[in-house]
């Protein structure tokens, strides 16, 4: 298999940790000022909460199926 048997796993621990982090940075230090005209000032923060849940999930599963 192409860069090994747990290509898939890496790739959803990447894909979960990624979307954790980035998300909830957004919540936490929102931009000073938008940087252009139709820009948010604050990350939504349903949407948000739901995309740190999300890649907590899949973080989660994919250490477990790389531990196991």
């Amino acid at each position: 298999m192409f860069l090994g048997p747990d290509l898939i796993p890496f790739l959803m621990l990447a894909f979960g940790a990624a979307l954790f982090v980035g998300n909830g940075l957004a919540m936490l230090k929102p931009q000073a000022e938008p940087r252009r005209e139709n820009e948010l000032r604050r990350a939504p923060i349903g949407r948000s909460l739901l995309m740190v849940v999300v890649g907590l999930v899949a973080s989660i599963w994919a250490l477990a199926t790389l531990i196991g």
